[in-house]
């Protein structure tokens, strides 16, 4: 019987492939690893990287050395990382032959580590299949293409398309707009279609020279896999056309921010029907109490969708982002929409996470929020019918500060995710806050320097 790894080396030779590498996304969703060559890759059947990896901050920096060593073993130890056969993608982009492998991560004994993205995810999704359920997802990745910039302290600018001029005012769904860019995009779809990437419809947003990029519905762990090969592909294609590709929640001052809508539904594995659904094609209970748990669970999980300082300026008001977790049926002014389909694709499309987010943990969160609501029995509030915006009932911690807070004092998510991971996740966005805390913005300068 061949086994998946002789499956994977005949792959491999098959593509003459000469180059892997092997890599996992640590907290922040930066691909980290190894480079490779094939005889090794397969020899060795996975790599070694040392845990501290996953206590990384988006600055390369680390937490603070007591919470490090408490959560760590002080002998900054390894972890072992063996290759998911399913998770391996071609590298189109590069020069030689190369492929890219994404591990899952296990201490010494065989477990798996909880501080990792992947692992937290196939915790949740354990959660479902114990239950006889399998969560289906569709994804949308908004993003912003920009002219290249070697100063972080210089605006970002609209990149010049096939016109010759940058592009100006509101483009909504423009496909003119979108065809500026063509040579771009089909370098984006050619490599996607050798990836194995499951992309739907390219969609020119709202942004000046903002896009959105819709995946088809399917398996959670399989889609979170391809967004975080989806965005380095983006980034990839935009460089080769001299432009850059941003998944910043809020790249541009008084443009539109960057979401990952995260569609979901819920599959009997018995049946093959969705649960949400009830025989007559009204709403099921266990949909309205998964929309009751997004409800009452979100906020405590906010920093897992909107994990930076910058996630939170797309929630000031009036930016066309959703501000609370308020519900209703084909409104895009609530965080939480329920899409006008048949009752056989009933979903709740939840609208709260940005583009920054880590999809394994954006998705781990969302589908555990939905899980305890139905597990738990949730009501979800009344739907709102007309604007959301300015509903004050069930809004979102402010600031990032004040989500880490409401994240850390969890008991609900630490039951469900584990101390280890919390304390952890909370430590590397408290740090990098801290980092950032330090820079001297151009606000600032500006309006204190000679004023104050």
């Amino acid at each position: 019987m061949t086994s998946k790894l002789d499956q994977l080396s005949g792959w491999l030779k098959e593509r003459k492939i000469t180059e892997v590498e092997c890599m996992i996304a640590d907290l922040t969703g930066i691909a980290r690893g190894k480079i490779a060559p094939t005889a090794k890759f397969l020899n060795e059947k996975g790599m070694r990287l040392p845990e501290s990896v996953l206590l990384q901050t988006v600055t390369g920096d680390y937490v603070e050395d007591d919470i490090y060593y408490d959560l760590l073993d002080p002998a900054d130890i390894d972890m072992v990382c063996r290759p998911d056969e399913n998770a391996v993608f071609l590298v189109p982009w590069a020069i030689e032959p190369t492929a890219m492998v994404i591990h899952d991560t296990y201490d010494k004994l065989g477990n798996p580590i909880e501080l990792s993205p992947r692992n937290v995810l196939k915790r949740v999704l354990q959660l479902y299949a114990d239950k006889g359920w399998k969560p289906i997802v569709a994804p949308e990745m908004e993003f912003y293409l920009t002219k290249r910039s070697d100063d972080p302290d210089y605006p970002l600018q609209a990149p010049i398309g096939r016109s010759g001029r940058q592009e100006t005012g509101r483009q909504s769904f423009s496909i003119d707009a979108a065809n500026e860019f063509d040579p771009l995009f089909e370098d984006m779809y050619d490599w996607c279609e050798l990836q194995g990437l499951d992309l739907d419809t390219l969609i020119h947003e709202e942004g000046t020279a903002q896009m959105e990029i819709n995946f088809r519905h399917g398996d959670a762990l399989d889609l979170a896999d391809q967004i975080v090969v989806f965005k380095r592909t983006m980034r990839e294609a935009a460089l080769k056309h001299n432009v850059a590709a941003t998944f910043m929640a809020k790249p541009m001052t008084g443009e539109p921010g960057s979401a990952m809508h995260l569609h979901q539904s819920i599959v009997d594995l018995k049946t093959g029907k969705n649960i949400f659904s009830n025989a007559d094609g009204s709403m099921s209970e266990l949909f309205l109490h998964h929309i009751g748990g997004l409800q009452k669970l979100i906020p405590e999980a906010l920093p897992l969708f909107a994990p930076n300082v910058n996630s939170f300026r797309r929630f000031l008001p009036d930016t066309s982002a959703p501000v609370n977790v308020e519900w209703g049926e084909e409104n895009r002014t609530v965080g939480l929409r329920v899409p006008d389909s048949t009752p056989d694709n009933r979903r709740v499309e939840n609208r709260l996470a940005g583009a920054d987010a880590n999809p394994y943990l954006a998705l781990a969160a969302s589908l555990l929020c939905g899980y305890i609501g139905m597990v738990e029995g949730f009501k979800p509030s009344a739907q709102v019918k007309g604007r959301g915006y300015e509903r004050r009932n069930l809004r979102l911690p402010l600031t990032i500060e004040a989500a880490l807070e409401c994240m850390e004092g969890s008991k609900t998510l630490e039951k469900y995710l584990g101390d280890k991971f919390i304390r952890g996740y909370v430590a590397v966005k408290r740090a990098e806050h801290e980092n950032f805390k330090r820079v001297i913005s151009s606000w600032e300068r500006e309006f204190l320097l000679l004023s104050v």
